[in-house]
């Protein structure tokens, strides 16, 4: 009994040592303990129907709607591959405790077209890879429209990291971001994000935002693993 205890905490050890260790790269996900995001007919997603769809693996909106998990998750890494069009401008939602009212109650980790001057020309933290309003990515790794890129998001606990296409953009420790105001680097909180991140829940569902801006977005590939 005190052998099988042991290994438990050795195990449980390793995951957390793992997860808060910055990721160097993409995960193997053909790994134990990772599971499709969705499934292929959407059954258990949250979505207004008639929006979303997945066509041979690709999932894609018609309208600016999110889709939602059936579930809300906590401590997770989520990989996934997306495809930006001209302008386009989306996001992955994490920690979304409100689906409905879900900008200002979730962290949103920004993808978008930074090839096209309406995004290129926005601040950092608008731009692909950035904690959207809060803190902008290190580099810019996005690949122009019509190419795939991977992202891969590990939220444990306070902590988020962000891996675009095989390069940690972001380091995030929500911990930091006590005003909703002013972020700590000293620019400006949009007003709509009205709730401090650093008070946000951290169990919470996790969201795709739709056709945002007039442009579309594509994802396939979407592969979760709970930490």
């Amino acid at each position: 009994m005190k052998k099988l205890l042991l290994v438990v905490s050795i195990l449980s050890l390793s995951t957390q040592l793992f997860a808060q260790t910055p990721p160097k790269g993409h995960p193997n996900t053909s790994g134990a303990g990772w599971k499709p995001l969705f499934a292929s007919d959407l059954s258990d997603a949250g979505y207004p129907k008639g929006v979303w769809s997945m066509d041979e693996g690709v999932l894609t909106a018609t309208e600016d709607k999110a889709i939602w998990t059936a579930q809300p998750y906590e401590n997770f890494i989520l990989d996934l591959m997306f495809m930006t069009a001209d302008g386009t401008n989306s996001g992955v939602v994490v920690h979304a405790s409100d689906t409905t009212n879900w900008i200002p109650n979730s962290v949103e980790i920004q993808i978008a077209d930074d090839y096209a001057q309406k995004w290129a020309d926005s601040p950092g933290n608008w731009q692909c890879g950035a904690f959207f309003g809060h803190q902008a990515p290190t580099k810019r790794t996005v690949k122009k429209p019509g190419e795939w890129n991977r992202y891969t998001i590990t939220c444990q606990d306070k902590m988020i990291y962000v891996v675009l296409n095989n390069e940690l953009v972001n380091t995030i420790d929500l911990s930091q971001f006590t005003s909703a105001q002013t972020n700590p680097d000293g620019s400006k909180v949009p007003t709509w994000l009205n709730k401090p991140a650093a008070n946000l829940p951290l169990r919470g569902y996790i969201g795709l935002q739709g056709k945002h801006a007039g442009a579309p977005i594509y994802f396939r590939n979407m592969k979760i693993k709970v930490l």
